[in-house]
């Protein structure tokens, strides 16, 4: 059979960090969406990637011994899992295997936990994305690497709270999206109600208006917001209740989009994990804090400094300290890669917590390198800038007492990171 210049054969020998398949030919990488290691397959090359190419799947010639049956028919289309063909002890230590290989990168030598896994449907906050063009409204999650809308019936991965509430969205959504628009929907489902933030729609208008006051009611929404275009201000269409999330006890009212980890369990692994890393400490900073879900309960048995750099953030959480009497808590606004903590302001601390966006916290990790401060518990949703800032903390004389991945984004490629370094001796 004589294939055509573009198609060739392979083998999956590894899945790289972004959850495709990798075989190596002729030298250069192949990554393969959807290949596990074994496959033997027949894939049509595409455009570079990095140092290698592209490619996507023929024909399967043979399944390796990891493949799996997904459990959702939406699998391979939909963008937003990743790793639904693996089976469930090969997924486990692949995401294992990515912090590992991240910190080796770095060198960085490190006795890695195994993953804290969470069951599927977990995820309390979701980005879909609703799109009319010329027939039916498409309301579901981008299309694998593509801005095209996949419509999706049911998601594994929602807990049961949030997934309930898309036949009443999908319902709506003919009032709320024109033709030739395409708009996001951040939802978010809280004890008191769900908090919807629409973006990218343009003017709000009256109809649209009682359209959203509608659904809000129809659905026993708590909030609904609007955003014309990304970056615009944020109107209030709707509060029928406050917007309130519960930090394993303290109440923090929410502003509209508000950052939250994405399951109710994936942070109450995280912040069990920084409790018992800060331990007796009696002053504690609390670095990209957001809405406190650390600093809050923290602040209950310590002194404690929440930094961050947005103003709602700050705001919502210096509300919820002056209605806790018994909540010992400072609150700065601050851009901390612009203007990080230095030295002679970390000297004033005992413990001190990060967790950064995807970027990490280079800028901070180079001044607590500088300091010494005796724990640093570090957490990220991005292993290869989690291992950079690590290198630089080791280098600053910290020892890296423990590392451990949760499995807070099951199915995907990513991976949350929780780590603890005291200070001592260099690392290695």
């Amino acid at each position: 059979m004589t294939l055509a210049p573009d198609t060739v054969d392979i083998a999956i020998e590894r899945i790289g960090a972004r959850g495709d398949g990798v075989a190596d030919v002729g030298g250069r990488r192949v990554f393969v969406p959807l290949g596990v290691p074994g496959d033997r397959l027949r894939v049509r090359l595409g455009r570079p990637r990095g140092e290698g190419v592209e490619a996507e799947i023929v024909e399967r010639l043979a399944d390796g011994s990891d493949r799996a049956a997904p459990p959702c028919r939406h699998f391979g289309d939909c963008g937003g899992c990743q790793l639904q063909h693996l089976s469930g002890e090969a997924y486990r230590r692949w995401k294992r295997a990515v912090v590992v290989e991240a910190l080796a990168q770095r060198g960085v030598a490190a006795e890695v936990e195994p993953l804290l896994a969470l069951s599927a449907a977990t995820r309390r906050r979701a980005k879909f994305v609703a799109e009319r063009r010329g027939g039916p409204i498409q309301f579901g999650f981008n299309a694998r690497r593509s801005r095209r809308a996949v419509d999706v019936g049911t998601c594994l991965v929602l807990a049961p709270t949030l997934a309930r509430l898309l036949p009443t969205i999908r319902a709506a959504l003919p009032a709320i999206v024109a033709e030739g628009q395409r708009i996001e929907l951040q939802v978010t489902a809280l004890p008191r109600g769900a908090d919807l933030l629409a973006i990218g729609g343009g003017a709000l208008g009256a109809a649209r208006r009682d359209a959203l006051k509608a659904l809000a009611a129809t659905a026993d929404m708590a909030r609904i917001a609007w955003r014309a275009s990304e970056g615009a201000e944020t109107e209030i269409v709707v509060e029928r209740r406050a917007v309130v999330a519960d930090f394993d006890g303290v109440g923090v009212e929410l502003p509209p989009g508000a950052f939250l980890q994405a399951s109710a369990e994936g942070e109450a692994a995280m912040r069990a994990f920084v409790l018992e890393a800060c331990g007796r400490a009696a002053r504690v900073a609390d670095l990209f804090a957001g809405c406190g879900s650390f600093a809050a309960p923290l602040a209950r048995k310590a002194r404690v400094k929440a930094v961050e750099g947005d103003p709602a953030a700050c705001a919502a959480l210096e509300d919820a300290a002056r209605e806790r009497a018994d909540l010992r808590l400072k609150v700065e606004r601050r851009d901390l890669e612009r203007r990080p903590l230095l030295p002679s302001e970390l000297e004033a601390f005992d413990a001190v917590i990060f967790d950064p966006p995807r970027g990490g916290a280079g800028a901070q990790a180079k001044q607590l390198a500088r300091l010494g401060v005796p724990t640093v518990v570090a957490l990220s949703c991005n292993p290869a800038t989690f291992a950079r800032d690590a290198r630089m903390l080791l280098d600053g004389g910290y020892r890296l007492e423990r590392v451990r991945p949760i499995d807070q984004f099951v199915f995907s490629a990513h991976v949350e990171v929780a780590a603890v370094f005291r200070a001592g001796r260099p690392g290695v």
